[in-house]
């Protein structure tokens, strides 16, 4: 079993433990630093959806930070129970885990988002098919931060910030304007 960091907030430095399971790719360190530097370091009042949550690292790092309320995807049922373990060591009462497939998610939910987490396994297309389902689902002012390997269709939205670390790409999009 492997473990991830929270890097700031009231939980900082928190070690969490995240199953060993093909495809989890916990989100770097210096990944997450910059992303929350873009952010802003406190989350207060927003509310977060962290899709294919996997390791929970971006989800986690945005419960720290104060934010309202944070709602995590995850599709294998083994790793959604040690995110719900998670949970409840932070005793994150604003954090709500959910076993499902997050395009599927996508398609029934109502909620609306103020940020997404978006970092689907590499050697698929669901980030291509998540970005459009995501359009409805932010509130005005709304942010999607992406991780991927290769180009990626934007759909309607344009690179608000843009970096990469080895060969992760990562960035945070904005609606365009019309």
């Amino acid at each position: 079993m492997g473990k991830i960091r929270i890097i700031g907030g009231i939980h900082r430095s928190r070690q969490l433990p995240v199953l060993d399971s093909d495809g989890l790719r916990p989100t770097l360190d210096r990944v997450k630093e910059t992303v929350f530097n873009w952010l802003g370091q406190d989350l207060t009042g927003l509310t977060c959806l962290d899709l294919f949550a996997g390791s929970g690292s971006l989800g986690f790092e945005a419960i720290s930070r104060n934010a309202k309320q944070v709602t995590m995807i995850e599709r294998n049922p083994k790793v959604a129970k040690q995110l719900e373990a998670n949970r409840q060591l932070l005793r994150a009462d604003n954090c709500q885990i959910i076993n499902n497939d997050a395009l599927n998610y996508l398609h029934s939910s109502q909620m609306k988002f103020d940020i997404v987490f978006v970092d689907p396994p590499y050697d698929s297309n669901l980030l291509q098919q998540s970005l459009p389902l995501i359009c409805d689902k932010l509130n005005i002012n709304g942010l999607v931060y992406i991780e991927f390997r290769d180009v990626v269709d934007l759909e309607k939205f344009v690179i608000y910030k843009q970096a990469k670390a080895g060969v992760v790409n990562y960035a945070l999009l904005t609606l365009e304007e019309n």
